[in-house]
């Protein structure tokens, strides 16, 4: 049975999750069916079907379900880790949700139990990523497991299935999805050839202070001692 869409907005997610999905494809972070996207809406969160192709994804792969879990829009079953979108919504009051299997997050979460803070650029996710404890995907206790995992963390790791971000829009969220890759990518390597160094407390209390008087990662308009002359 198909449902209607709940206003304008729910729609514009859909096609939102659509394109995203077929981006993470193309990069490689997704692979098949394997993964979700979801973007909250008010009471609504718009969330990919169980079983539908990234590469090929569409916005009516793409199904719309309230705050219990109950479907009010599309006509696909939701992903099978539902629990674990809403559980995040309800604990942390996020707007957005990937859940990858990207290889090298992936290969990570097998070795490691918590990923260190190998490189400032991961004060962007919170520091170290840690890895949620192996659960049967779709259960209870992997969505605990996760929601817990996530505390203070815009990302996790979880172990032997994959990885997962947050954050206040679709676009925030995929970019920590590339940000942890790419991370993991960096640990992965500096690990082949021998010990990596990590980033203690007062290293990551300075980068913070850093990028919050440099406003790091936004452009800005020159100042007068900036100028050249």
């Amino acid at each position: 049975m198909s449902f209607a869409p709940t206003g304008s907005a729910t729609l514009a997610a859909r096609a939102e999750i659509a394109a995203a999905g077929r981006r993470l494809a193309a990069q490689g972070l997704v692979l098949g069916t394997a993964g979700n996207l979801s973007v909250r809406v008010g009471d609504h969160v718009a969330v990919t079907a169980t079983g539908a192709r990234f590469d090929e994804l569409t916005a009516e792969h793409v199904t719309v379900v309230d705050r219990t879990g109950r479907v009010v829009g599309g006509g696909l079953a939701p992903t099978s880790e539902l629990d674990l979108h809403l559980g995040i919504y309800r604990r942390y009051g996020s707007t957005a949700i990937v859940h990858t299997h990207a290889p090298v997050a992936t290969a990570v979460g097998l070795v490691v139990d918590e990923l260190p803070c190998v490189h400032y650029q991961m004060m962007v996710l919170g520091g170290s990523v840690r890895v949620a404890p192996y659960a049967t995907f779709g259960s209870p206790e992997l969505a605990a497991a996760v929601v817990a995992a996530l505390d203070g963390r815009a990302a996790a790791l979880m172990a032997n299935h994959g990885a997962v971000t947050h954050g206040p829009a679709l676009d925030t969220a995929i970019e920590y999805a590339l940000l942890l890759e790419w991370a993991c990518t960096v640990y992965w390597r500096a690990a082949s050839l021998g010990s990596p160094r990590t980033l203690d407390a007062r290293q990551q209390t300075a980068v913070i202070e850093a990028a919050t008087r440099r406003r790091y990662g936004t452009t800005r308009p020159l100042t007068g001692e900036e100028r050249p002359t």
